[in-house]
């Protein structure tokens, strides 16, 4: 699908899903050589920029948070860009949502004229990356918010169940960052970039948008540090835990043990066994079982033991 957004002298072209017959049109209209077209036809394993005459092509992959069977997940688009002096091309494979509300923004500011766009496309191309990269943040934010959750739980007892949040959070994290770790070689490359292409101002664009990439690294080791602190301390809990229900089940071994020791010796069939068949036999015993076992009990609370 192929969506046209007009402003002044400049033209946004973004196309979900390229086909053949888009390419081939992109190639007349746009003069752009086959081997930049035949890119917006298959994914590109890594990202990259080619600087060519009068355009530049630039693949980028970006990490996008969505909601699936009541769980976070990290999905990873592709988006190529073909940006010359008074155009932008915009492939994907299917709807990137932060793009998609942009292009809303977009024609409404077109249409109503609320604010400057720019005078050449490398500003438009700022303002998607802008759009890209606050959508990244906003993901990198409520993963950070759920994180903070997770330390509620941790101290109200659900250690077990916090194991499982941790690393479906720590693979978020990790996707996030082997998605975008690319970015900044090549927006780094924009450098390459001649001042007669969009003009000086165009520095600053980068600038900004640099700005906003160092936002998201920080972000993302900030996130990598507090999963690292939660973790280690979710364990470290965890195992006094079970330390302590270890601690529990070998003083109630060693409790029961000589009691069903004792009850055991004096069920042994002999020709006479203290205690039994006297008067009383069995609540001497059971008295007997209870006051050794309250005595052995308070002896290891007072020692620390339980």
């Amino acid at each position: 699908m192929r969506n046209t957004y007009k402003y002044q002298n400049l033209s946004w072209i973004d196309i979900e899903s390229p086909t053949q017959e888009d390419v081939s049109s992109l190639i007349k209209e746009y003069e752009i050589r086959t081997i930049v077209a035949e890119e917006l036809l298959s994914p590109t394993r890594k990202p990259k920029i080619d600087i060519y005459e009068k355009y530049i092509f630039l693949a980028l992959h970006f990490p996008i948070r969505i909601r699936e069977n009541n769980t976070s997940i990290i999905v990873e688009k592709e988006i190529d860009f073909i940006i010359g002096s008074n155009f932008i091309i915009t492939t994907h494979n299917g709807i990137v949502e932060p793009l998609h509300r942009f292009a809303k923004s977009f024609e409404t500011n077109s249409i109503l004229d609320k604010n400057s766009i720019g005078e050449h496309a490398g500003a438009i191309f700022y303002y998607i990356m802008k759009s890209l990269y606050d959508n990244m943040i906003n993901d990198l934010e409520n993963i950070k918010d759920s994180l903070n959750k997770v330390e509620d739980k941790i101290f109200f007892g659900h250690e077990r169940k916090m194991v499982r949040a941790l690393s479906e959070l720590s693979m978020e994290i990790i996707d996030f960052k082997q998605t975008s770790r690319m970015h900044k070689e090549v927006l780094e490359s924009f450098s390459l970039v001649p001042e007669t292409f969009f003009g000086k101002d165009f520095r600053h664009f980068i600038d900004e948008i640099k700005a906003s990439y160092t936002s998201i690294h920080d972000l993302i080791l900030f996130n990598k540090e507090l999963l690292s602190d939660l973790r280690e301390t979710n364990d470290s809990l965890l195992s006094t835990k079970q330390s302590e229900n270890l601690k529990l089940f070998s003083a109630l071994a060693f409790v029961t043990f000589p009691l069903s020791l004792l009850l055991a010796l004096f069920s042994i069939p002999t020709s006479h066994t203290p205690i039994i068949g006297y008067e009383y036999d069995w609540e001497i015993l059971a008295g007997t079982v209870i006051v050794l076992a309250i005595s052995m009990l308070t002896f290891f609370k007072k020692k620390g033991w339980l």
